[in-house]
């Protein structure tokens, strides 16, 4: 659970492995979670193996057992490209902040940049087809987030690490950050009817992210973390009770199987 501050006292070797350990205890973790949670309080009477939830464990398996390659390919472009703008000054300033602070402040600075980047997303047409394949399911449930093409994925990580590494963050709060974010990102597409009252205003909440992945109204929702944030440019959309009548994208353009949907996006401008 100590993640990378584990103490090793043995010499480590370099290895070829995949992430096959990461995918299994990742796996059972959520589903211990979420699948009790999603029983007891459903908003939709699903099954917990519905329709498509095949594909969407190839997704999560792959993204899982690539892990090792993601992270270095979301944290290397930073570090090569953007080296020129890293001032110590600065770094020195941000990284002294309170631990609590700099937690808010990371999440403030990396839902701005993906709500930048996700915005991007929908609006660049070679850029949709990738992330239409995260649109494509017509199911929310806690596996369903884990629908996204390894692109996107990269995309997306790549360009929200940037500002961090710029910026300087501490290592504590940043390694908070992304234990907030993966149940947060899990959490939000899951069946349950959770309201969460006031606090829906403040973070993402699944009625929140509901109506992102809904078939109308369309382009709603962009931010991850902070519903603020779409209200400062204009698209926020978060009725007092209401719930998407249909999930997934009109006319289901994107095909069916993780494969498929791998070679999607470079046959789909054919």
């Amino acid at each position: 659970m100590g993640g990378s501050e584990v103490a090793v006292a043995t010499p480590v070797a370099r290895s070829s492995h995949v992430g096959l350990d990461w995918f299994l205890l990742d796996l059972f973790l959520l589903s211990a979670i979420f699948v009790p949670i999603e029983l007891l309080w459903a908003r939709l009477d699903q099954p917990v193996f519905r329709d498509e939830w095949r594909t969407d464990l190839w997704h999560f398996g792959v993204s899982h057992l690539l892990v090792q390659l993601t992270v270095f390919l979301t944290m290397a472009p930073a570090a090569i490209f953007f080296r020129w703008a890293v001032a110590p000054e600065l770094q020195a300033a941000v990284a002294g902040q309170p631990y609590a602070l700099q937690l808010v402040e990371v999440l403030v600075v990396a839902d701005l940049t993906q709500y930048t980047v996700h915005r991007l997303f929908h609006a660049v047409p070679w850029l949709w087809r990738f992330h239409a394949i995260h649109h494509s399911s017509r199911t929310m449930d806690w596996l369903a987030g884990s629908r996204l093409h390894l692109v996107d994925i990269v995309v997306t990580r790549g360009l929200s690490f940037v500002p961090l590494y710029v910026l300087g963050f501490a290592q504590p709060p940043v390694f908070a950050y992304v234990l907030f974010v993966s149940f947060q990102a899990v959490l939000i597409h899951a069946n349950v009817r959770w309201r969460f009252g006031p606090v829906r205003w403040l973070l993402a909440t699944p009625q929140y992210h509901h109506w992102h992945h809904a078939v109308e109204p369309v382009d709603v929702n962009f931010a991850v973390h902070l519903p603020l944030i779409d209200a400062v440019f204009g698209t926020l959309y978060l009725p007092r009770d209401g719930w998407p009548g249909a999930y997934g994208l009109a006319g289901r353009p994107v095909p069916e199987g993780y494969w498929t949907q791998l070679a999607y996006p470079f046959r789909a401008g054919r």
